[in-house]
């Protein structure tokens, strides 16, 4: 096994904190500097990386977290996912018609969760200030901050749609008519006023819990619910569709929805606990892979060799596979997730995993549960197969430009840990209202629009996310937190680096630095809902020798250049104490920070 790093894995003692944007993670560093704990450091983090990588997610956006509260020695899962508003039925998107939800635009919109999520931790497990914060946020939106290459891109891809269809997106994105040149300082002044403004209102309120209620009342309830209801009121807007939509979210929608937590889903494997969020999220795909792989010596594969990357994607198509007929908000739905994970069941499905690639979509048919895999299989079918893998959430129809995912991951010298995987609500989502600066997300579109499915629309409904950070124990002790942005990659792309972690030796930089590969052989969670049947992308950094013999057992494979793949960060804390961290190379922009 050759081993390879671009950098080092930060070690220290006092905190260490990992997320896709280098001054992200300066940010949340600085948190921890004054004082304050791995919660207050992800909220921040997770503020301003709204304003730092906009494409990718902002205010009214979507957030999954896991965490492990060290002084209560409680591990939880905290659900930002904003469920669909009350007016989301089938029979009106069908009036409308929609057959199937489109990528962008106000059709696509639930309650929009990040915001009540950062706010609910930052109130309940941290212990600064809304200022302390909020005040990074506001300065990267009034001073500046360096626009992301891939932003402008994105940008300059959508200028004449903007400029066309939705014309506040081009006021705020492309003042004066010009998209932002890379690395060029780019403001959000009416953000940081919208924060601004939020701030002192809620600062109007005695104590620090009461001014962060004060401030989700605002959002929720106050001046930033008003304006989205404003702008809802009379907008209708072009969508991936084709036509124009009016919203069905209204300020009755946020007035009544607050974030929660649950218990985290967990699974054995070898000496490791992992710990994932429900099946309303993606996660259990993850726990369902190594429930199949606990049949196979992983620790005799090269992590970088065919047989590692043949026998890892073989066992994610059938985890897939089951995601598709099974998973779905279990305050609707009944997800038999004991018997997805039991031992007898992975038994019988282990047995598919041959050394030929499959072609087949193929879910496990539990008892009871006949008619409804027969009802996604025919939906499947008739969303087709698609030619180009579209796996992330995109705006294909106008430009190539998709959006994508933030992902955070702190660890403090009390031993909190946060693993956080906001997104939603990026530019390319729907217009922006423009007394606030931001716009509205487009999860809506990972539901079906056909009765009796686990992800069938409903009012109240949590849609099926692909968000899905994570947490792992060794030993039963809380030790590894991990994730990355991706789409439907998310937990493909985290299974290869945990098995490299848990088998082969790798420092958290090492693993995450081994070359990463995916299928998209299963249904996109996202428009236009299409698959590729055995198809594996697999990165350049791979030998020609692997390449060739994936081919030889039967897959797909498209090779991707080199170091374009993925983009993961994990913290670890060891036995003693001491702190770990690394974050991918790729892009050039997430980093790791500790000491």
């Amino acid at each position: 096994m050759t081993t390879f790093t671009t950098r080092p894995e930060i070690t220290g003692s006092f905190g260490v904190v990992a997320s896709t944007h280098w001054i992200a993670s300066a940010v949340g560093m600085s948190m921890l500097e004054k004082g304050g704990n791995a919660f207050d450091a992800a909220v921040a983090t997770g503020l301003v990386l709204q304003v730092l990588e906009p494409h990718l997610n902002g205010p009214a956006g979507d957030l999954p977290v896991i965490f492990h509260d060290a002084q209560r020695s409680e591990t939880r899962v905290l659900c930002g996912q904003g469920p669909a508003p009350a007016g989301a039925t089938i029979a009106h998107y069908k009036a409308e018609g929609i057959n199937l939800i489109p990528g962008n635009g106000l059709l696509a919109t639930v309650i929009p969760g990040a915001f009540d999520g950062w706010m609910l931790m930052l109130r309940d497990r941290g212990t600064l200030s809304l200022r302390d914060v909020l005040e990074p946020s506001i300065y990267y939106a009034e001073n500046g901050q360096p626009m992301l290459p891939a932003a402008a891109s994105t940008i300059a891809g959508l200028k004449d749609f903007f400029e066309t269809e939705w014309p506040t997106s081009f006021e705020t994105w492309l003042p004066g008519g010009n998209a932002p040149e890379a690395r060029e300082m780019f403001r959000n002044p009416v953000l940081a006023e919208t924060w601004k403004r939020l701030l002192k209102e809620a600062e109007g309120a005695s104590g620090r819990e009461a001014q962060i209620d004060a401030a989700r009342d605002c959002f929720y309830r106050g001046f930033i619910a008003e304006a989205i209801g404003d702008f809802l009121k009379t907008a209708e807007v072009m969508d991936g569709s084709g036509a124009k939509h009016k919203a069905v979210l209204t300020p009755d929608d946020l007035a009544s929805w607050s974030a929660t937590y649950e218990d985290p889903l967990t699974d054995e494997y070898h000496d490791w606990t992992v710990a994932k969020t429900g099946p309303w999220g993606q996660g259990p795909v993850l726990l369902q892979s190594l429930a199949l792989l606990r049949g196979f010596d992983i620790g005799a594969m090269d992590p970088a060799g065919p047989d590692f990357v043949h026998h890892v994607t073989e066992a994610m198509k059938l985890a897939y596979a089951d995601r598709e007929v099974y998973y779905g908000d279990p305050a609707f739905c009944d997800v038999p997730m004991q018997e997805l994970l039991s031992e007898a069941y992975n038994a019988e499905r282990r047995k598919l995993i041959v050394d030929r690639a499959s072609f087949d979509l193929r879910p496990g048919v539990l008892s009871g549960y006949e008619d409804q895999v027969a009802r996604n299989m025919a939906v499947i079918e008739k969303a087709g197969i698609s030619s180009a893998g579209l796996y992330e959430p995109t705006m294909a129809h106008l430009s190539e430009k998709r959006g994508d995912t933030v992902h955070i991951d702190i660890i403090d010298r009390w031993g909190n840990m946060v693993s956080a995987t906001p997104s939603g609500g990026w530019l390319q989502s729907s217009p922006i209202i423009p007394s606030l600066g931001f716009c509205l997300n487009s999860r809506a579109q990972m539901f079906w629009l056909e009765e009796g499915l686990p992800t069938s629309l409903a009012p109240g409904k949590r849609p099926r996310t692909t968000l899905t950070p994570s947490l792992a124990f060794f030993e039963d002790r809380p030790t590894l937190a991990f994730g990355t942005p991706g789409g439907d990659q998310q937990d493909q792309w985290q299974l290869s680096l945990f098995l490299r972690l848990a088998h082969h030796g790798l420092n958290l930089q090492e693993a995450i630095d081994q070359p990463l590969f995916h299928t998209t052989h299963f249904p996109t969670s996202f428009h236009p809902r299409q698959r590729q049947p055995g198809h594996l992308m697999a990165e350049g950094n791979f030998s020609d020798e692997t390449i060739a013999a994936l081919k030889a057992r039967g897959h797909s494979v498209e090779v991707s250049g080199n170091w374009t793949i993925g983009r993961l960060t994990a913290a670890k804390r060891e036995e003693d104490g001491t702190l770990k961290a690394g974050a991918t190379p790729r892009l050039m922009q997430a980093y790791a920070i500790g000491r």
